[in-house]
C-alpha cells in the first residue's frame, strides 16, 4: 500500500510544531521559576557558529510552511523574523499551523513528481521531485531545527525529554 504525500508530510509537520510549542512553554516556565532572563534562553546556542534558539524556531517554522506550500503548489507565506519572546515564537508557530491546516490532502497528494525548486540560502537553486524534496531535504531540515531548539533548551537545564520532543500523534 502506498502512503500519500499528505500523510507523509502534514501530520508529521503538525506533530513537530505542536511539540515545539510545548517545549517553548516549558522553557518559559523554567525561566520564570529559576528567575532566568528569558533572553538568556532565547539567545542561547549550542556553539558560537550556530544560530540561537529564536532563529532555530523561526527556521523550523519556515521549513514547515515551505514543505506544505511547495508540495501543494502554492506560494510559501512570508513571516518577518521579528520574534523576541517565547509568546511571539509560539504565535509564529500557530500562524504556521493555521497555514498548514488550511491545505487539503487533494492539494498535496500526487505531488511526488512535482518539480520543486528552492534556493538554500544562496542564489544557487536546488531542484527536486516532490518526493525527494519531502524525504531527503524538507523533513530532515525541519527535524534538524526542531532538534536543535530542543537541544539548546535541554542543555540549558529545561526539564524536557524525548516524550516532549516526540509529542503526541
Amino acid at each position: 500500500m502506498a502512503i500519500s504525500m499528505y500523510t507523509a508530510s502534514v501530520p508529521v509537520i503538525r506533530q513537530m510544531l505542536h511539540s515545539l510549542i510545548e517545549i517553548l512553554h516549558k522553557a518559559e516556565s523554567h525561566a520564570s521559576e529559576k528567575k532566568i532572563d528569558p533572553d538568556a534562553l532565547l539567545g542561547a546556542r549550542l556553539f558560537p557558529d550556530m544560530f540561537p534558539l529564536t532563529r532555530q524556531v523561526q527556521i523550523a517554522s519556515d521549513f514547515a510552511k515551505g514543505i506544505a506550500a511547495r508540495l501543494a503548489g502554492v506560494e510559501v507565506p512570508s513571516h518577518e523574523d521579528t520574534e523576541q519572546s517565547f509568546s511571539e515564537l509560539r504565535e509564529r508557530i500557530a500562524k504556521t499551523l493555521a497555514f498548514v491546516d488550511s491545505l487539503t490532502p487533494e492539494q498535496i497528494d500526487g505531488s511526488e513528481e512535482r518539480d520543486i525548486v528552492v534556493f538554500a540560502g544562496t542564489a544557487r537553486e536546488k531542484q527536486f521531485s516532490g518526493m525527494t524534496y519531502l524525504l531527503h531535504y524538507g523533513m530532515p531540515q525541519l527535524f534538524f531545527h526542531v532538534t536543535t531548539a530542543y537541544a539548546i533548551l535541554r542543555h540549558n537545564g529545561v526539564n524536557i525529554g524525548k516524550r516532549d520532543f516526540v509529542g503526541t500523534f
